[in-house]
């Protein structure tokens, strides 16, 4: 019977999926059905799926509910529905981790795997591989060893893989399967090659010299298998990287003959694998950067795509070996799929000479509305790096990334065009004018309290020093009247600092002071009325001290040191030399706060300071200075790993050794051993 939908039906979704309102209570209650005789294969089927989708919908199973459901589940093997039979085992691999007792099926599973329904053997392997343990998995050997070198492809793949994952189980069992492997590697089937090889490497991986042994054997002998190939040039490229090899080695040439293979997933492996090579030159990546510009034109997207995001990379490192790429990659640009015009305009941009900017900048703009904030950014990005390279076409760049500010767009997309303007700012003086009045711009309608407040900061920094810092005041000053708290504070630190540089200005910004102390917000109101004290001073080195310069220590680090000076009072007053300077601005904490209003994730050294705190004898060394990173003391394939840590206080030095579970720290003071 066919359900029809009306229109409201399909646009609201429903009926779309099935078990959208699945019970689990409902699901078990039915699972009764499996006791009963005769089976009803096709309602039994449905239960079954059932339950494998609300196991991967992440409902929890108890041990006890998933027991009896597995256990009136096994009754299932007596019918001979060959649809039932492969959705039982596929339904036993899911309850094999939360089911008890799970182990009862192996006799069956066995049965299966050895018969002579070759539908069965398969999905039969893989079921009794996912729950023998490894008291058990000497009594399947023998069947395992069979089904490796199996004459049916799916047989043998099926047995191939699930060894792959007993690897992890039982290595030194699996470890004599070796010689089935390799029959297995010769099979004429694609598959079956490619996971042998997968199963042969994974045994001997941790052995270099066996795996230099087992690629001069299949490099020289040659594969069927595509796949195969492709797992082969990992593998030498990995091994050329951990040798240090370099382009005179063979293993090199064996991927560079690859690139002359017939089959193109193979021709674009060798070529990825050349092109990530850390040592490689612009000359011999030639041959790589000639395949994927033959890949440019294919009529198959999978592979325009893939040759201009490879060509994209390169670019970064090696700009001069993709130019004679341009002329297929700005044919690219008009590609149908907005992916692949999007990568081929950025990697012009990274590749372009300074006379084709105005040209590039022409082709984005055609077609950068239509694609997702995503490419944006990457765009965006390609322009920065554009820019740094040729600095005197900043004004064709700045005026396409104003334009980009006034389209639609998610909060990374315009924060990349913000620091993007931003970095062009910092960088080309000319141009500091221009990108200000865009900014000034942007934020009368940004949404972002974190970019609101990053470009108020800018133009309290650079607005008072330009030609005409006055006509940034009226923006500013929106601000406090327009948006939100945190925009508000930020507006009234920016006018102390036009009001601490321009004597002309003062008059005016104490009157926009005076507005700002009845503001709603006591953060606003503080504000206003510090900086009022101050700018009525007239004095320059108390508006450098708290206008310009501001505090320079960490805001956790000062936080800290606050709260450890409340708990243990002391006649002395809090001294701001304790508390560790900052690794970053302020300004650049504050906006991350406002980024995310929920409670900052504590670092690295604030957890060890919380934790060196709470042990008695070292509450007296003070606010923890600076912690190091981890240094091992031992070889990662020793038995037990030691670990060095060390923490820097005011006059102690703390060593912390880290033994499997245990911990030990040794104090050491700085003055007595005269450090």
């Amino acid at each position: 019977m066919i359900k029809k939908f009306d229109k409201k039906d399909e646009e609201s979704g429903s009926g779309s999926n099935p078990f959208q309102h699945l019970e689990k209570s409902a699901v078990l209650q039915e699972a009764r059905i499996f006791n009963e005789t005769p089976i009803n294969p096709r309602r039994c089927l449905h239960i079954l799926t059932k339950i494998i989708y609300l196991l991967n919908q992440g409902e929890h199973f108890g041990t006890t509910e998933a027991t009896e459901a597995f256990f009136a589940m096994t009754r299932l093997f007596q019918s001979n529905d060959q649809t039932l039979r492969r959705m039982c085992y596929l339904t036993i691999k899911e309850m094999a981790n939360i089911s008890e007792d799970v182990i009862i099926v192996t006799s069956s599973l066995t049965k299966d795997m050895t018969g002579k329904e070759d539908v069965y053997r398969g999905p039969a392997i893989r079921a009794l591989c996912r729950i023998t343990d490894t008291t058990m998995l000497q009594a399947i050997e023998r069947y395992m060893k069979q089904a490796i070198v199996d004459k049916v492809p799916s047989v043998s793949s099926s047995a191939l893989v699930s060894s792959l994952h007993m690897v992890k189980m039982s290595y030194d069992v699996v470890k004599r399967w070796v010689n089935e492997a390799q029959e297995a590697a010769s099979s004429d089937n694609i598959m079956v090659q490619y996971h042998a090889l997968g199963l042969l490497y994974h045994l001997r991986k941790n052995d270099r010299l066996a795996v230099s042994k087992m690629l001069n054997k299949f490099t020289k002998s040659g594969l069927k298998s595509p796949f195969a190939y492709c797992m082969l040039i990992r593998i030498a490229s990995k091994l050329l990287e951990e040798t240090e090899g370099g382009h005179d080695s063979p293993l090199f040439d064996f991927i560079e003959s690859c690139l002359r293979n017939k089959n193109e997933m193979v021709v674009y492996e060798a070529a990825s694998a050349i092109v990530h090579m850390p040592t490689c030159s612009a000359r011999e990546l030639a041959p790589a950067v000639s395949v994927l510009q033959l890949f440019c034109s294919s009529p198959k997207a999978a592979l325009r795509y893939a040759a201009v995001r490879t060509l994209n990379k390169v670019a970064m490192k090696h700009p001069s070996a993709v130019t004679a790429c341009n002329l297929d990659l700005e044919n690219l640009i008009t590609d149908s799929n907005r992916s692949i015009a999007t990568l081929a305009i950025t990697t012009l941009l990274k590749t372009g000479s300074e006379s084709s900017v105005d040209r590039l900048m022409k082709q984005i703009s055609s077609f950068v509305s239509e694609i997702s904030d995503e490419f944006k950014v990457v765009v965006v990005q390609a322009i920065s790096s554009l820019c740094q390279k040729y600095p005197r076409k900043h004004s064709v760049m700045m005026n396409f990334l104003s334009n980009m500010l006034r389209d639609d767009g998610g909060f990374e997309y315009k924060r990349a065009i913000v620091d993007c303007i931003i970095g062009i700012i910092e960088e080309n003086p000319e141009s500091k004018e221009t990108g200000l009045a865009h900014l000034c711009e942007f934020i009368e309608d940004c949404e972002h309290t974190v970019l609101a407040t990053k470009i108020l900061h800018l133009l309290g920094k650079e607005g008072p020093r330009t030609p005409a810092p006055s006509k940034y005041i009226r923006f500013i000053f929106n601000r406090v009247v327009l948006e939100s708290e945190a925009v508000r504070a930020a507006a009234v630190s920016a006018l102390a600092k036009f009001g601490a540089q321009n004597d002309d200005l003062l008059p005016s910004v104490l009157v926009l002071m005076q507005r700002c102390m009845m503001d709603s917000d006591d953060e606003v109101r503080d504000r206003a009325t510090f900086y009022m004290n101050v700018l009525q001073q007239k004095q320059k080195a108390l508006n450098a001290a708290y206008i310009f310069n501001g505090l320079s220590v960490s805001v956790p680090g000062l936080e800290k040191s606050l709260h450890q000076y409340t708990l243990d009072p002391s006649e002395r007053p809090f001294d701001m030399k304790s508390v560790p300077l900052a690794t970053t601005p302020i300004s650049e904490q504050k906006s991350a706060t406002s980024k995310m209003p929920e409670k900052m994730a504590p670092s690295r050294q604030d957890i060890y300071q919380e934790q060196l705190a709470a042990i008695l004898e070292f509450q007296g060394l003070g606010p923890l200075f600076k912690s190091s990173e981890a240094v091992q003391l031992t070889e990662a394939e020793t038995e037990y790993v030691v670990r060095c840590v060390k923490h820097t206080f005011a006059q102690h030095m703390v060593f912390q050794f880290d033994c499997g579970g245990v911990t030990v720290c040794v104090c050491v003071c700085v003055s007595q051993v005269g450090v």
